[in-house]
């Protein structure tokens, strides 16, 4: 597997979350202290998705993600590169519409979507601009798009810990814990080489996304971007 600052070649990416999907989401909550389900019950109030709307949600493995609209009554699709993750969350929620995906050659049509949503997966795409510029194309004017992503804590004592935490202890946890330890070493470097919290506002609105805005969670350890796609007369003109 390349490293974080190498390539993220597509094949890559997939083969290592095919490794990790029988056990990834419980390796997540340990990860993450169990704050993922906070996270994400955020994520979905952002999107603020009603029944009758139709909601992409890109990376999102195993559905877990994807649960809050799909049991909301919103329609749902659950886009993901990896077949092994898409599988398991075939088999655990049969409801959902799972679709093998690449984001950066997404296979729907222009304005499909009233809101598009990428959570803890923006990273991991090799052209995360491009990416953007796709998540645009398929959102209906005036749609939104919300990112949960991990990002930089904004108290230097918690960056300190953090650093730590994600250089030394999370692969050792991973270690104990998951069936592909090595794919967890290249998510904490590819954490760690992530943008900052605005620098990602600044990629977000050079995609042609308007409105962008951002909220931090846990400290800044995560923190979950807004942004609008232009009313139909903005982009004429």
């Amino acid at each position: 597997m390349n490293r974080a600052d190498l390539s993220k070649q597509p094949h890559e990416v997939s083969a290592m979350f095919d490794d990790v999907a029988p056990r990834y989401d419980l390796v997540n909550d340990i990860l993450s202290l169990g704050r993922t389900r906070g996270w994400r019950r955020v994520v979905a109030e952002a999107v603020g998705a009603a029944p009758g709307e139709k909601v992409l949600d890109l990376a999102a493995g195993t559905g877990t993600s994807s649960e809050p609209y799909a049991d909301a009554g919103v329609d749902v699709v659950a886009a993901d590169l990896s077949l092994g993750m898409l599988e398991v969350g075939r088999a655990r929620r049969p409801d959902i519409k799972f679709v093998q995906a690449d984001a950066t050659r997404l296979p729907f049509a222009d304005a499909s979507f009233d809101a598009v949503t990428i959570s803890f997966g923006l990273r991991n795409i090799q052209d995360y601009r491009r990416a953007l510029a796709e998540m645009l194309r398929v959102a209906r004017p005036g749609g939104r798009l919300v990112i949960c992503e991990f990002s930089t804590p904004t108290a230097a004592p918690l960056r300190t810990v953090y650093t730590e935490y994600l250089i030394k202890a999370l692969p050792g946890i991973a270690a104990r814990a998951a069936s592909n330890p090595e794919a967890y070493q290249y998510l904490a470097e590819s954490i760690a080489a992530w943008p900052d919290q605005e620098d990602l506002a600044a990629e977000i609105l050079a995609a042609g996304w308007t409105g962008v805005q951002y909220r931090n969670l846990t400290g800044g350890i995560v923190a979950v971007h807004r942004a609008v796609k232009p009313a139909a007369d903005a982009l004429a003109r």
